[in-house]
């Protein structure tokens, strides 16, 4: 009675240290929007007043939405690449026996231990050597170099998680692999489908080091927002930005949380 009691306890320290973690990890980005709706261009307590023409002067501002739809179209691209790219190899290596798996997974997981900046100079030198002028597929090659590891890393448990008896079935019933495939493997794994891609666009998205070594004369969003840094009359406008993208990418989390919710239901209640 003593030992179940005392497993109920609330751990005190232990929230004290997760409420310390979350108020340091999400106080700061707090700011963001607070300044975005300060009148006036410096980032400094007292707020002068409060204002919306920050964003109006965003929603007018063309080389800023062009820059992000640069983004937008990159990092579609890039998920729906690197997913596709990790939906294959994720199957590959949980239902193939192949000789020297281990040294084959260490390699594709490579761009998640190598710092960024190796791979853009890599992929700088190698582009201009075969002649390949920078442009947004340059950005994309090295984005999906990047983020085919971490489809890979989502997905391997979702195939690993399943019964793989139900896909020889499928072939015992006279289905071929593909088809196999489809109709069932991709359902069950289809949870971990919109991970990767979630994912793999956020990382895209935000990425910043292989984008600068790879972008032309179309600067994607992080580039833009680095280059506008410069100029003090145009920051309280990447604020009003930023704030978009917080408020944007939280609802983005919390729709994917709620499919993920939904998925598990209903597998409940298929089970039952």
């Amino acid at each position: 009675m003593n030992e179940v009691s005392y497993i109920q306890r609330p751990n005190r320290p232990l929230r004290f240290y997760a409420l310390l973690y979350l108020a340091f990890l999400y106080i700061p980005v707090l700011f963001l929007p607070l300044f975005s709706l300060n009148d006036s261009i410096y980032i400094a307590f007292p707020l002068k007043d409060f204002t919306l023409k920050w964003y109006a002067q965003m929603f007018a501002n063309e080389p800023m939405f062009a820059a992000l739809m640069n983004s937008f179209r990159v990092g579609v691209a890039t998920s729906v690449l690197a997913t596709f790219l990790g939906i294959f190899a994720a199957k590959a290596v949980t239902r193939y026996r192949m000789p020297g798996r281990a040294p084959l997974v260490t390699f594709i997981m490579l761009p998640l231990v190598i710092p960024g900046v190796i791979f853009g100079v890599a992929l700088l030198i190698l582009m201009s050597r075969l002649g390949i002028r920078l442009s947004l597929y340059t950005i994309t090659l090295g984005h999906i170099l990047i983020c085919v590891p971490f489809a890979m890393a989502t997905l391997i448990p979702r195939f690993e998680g399943f019964d793989k008896s139900i896909e020889e079935a499928s072939a015992d019933l006279g289905e071929n692999m593909w088809w196999t495939f489809w109709r069932v493997t991709f359902p069950i794994v289809f949870p971990g489908i919109i991970a990767s891609l979630l994912l793999c666009f956020t990382i895209s998205f935000d990425e910043f080091i292989m984008a600068f070594f790879l972008s032309g004369t179309d600067p994607t969003l992080p580039l833009f927002m680095w280059g506008q840094l410069r100029f003090p009359a145009k920051l309280p406008g990447v604020l009003a930005l930023g704030s978009v993208i917080l408020v944007v990418s939280f609802l983005v989390v919390f729709f994917s949380q709620w499919i993920r919710n939904r998925g598990i239901q209903s597998k409940n209640r298929s089970g039952a």
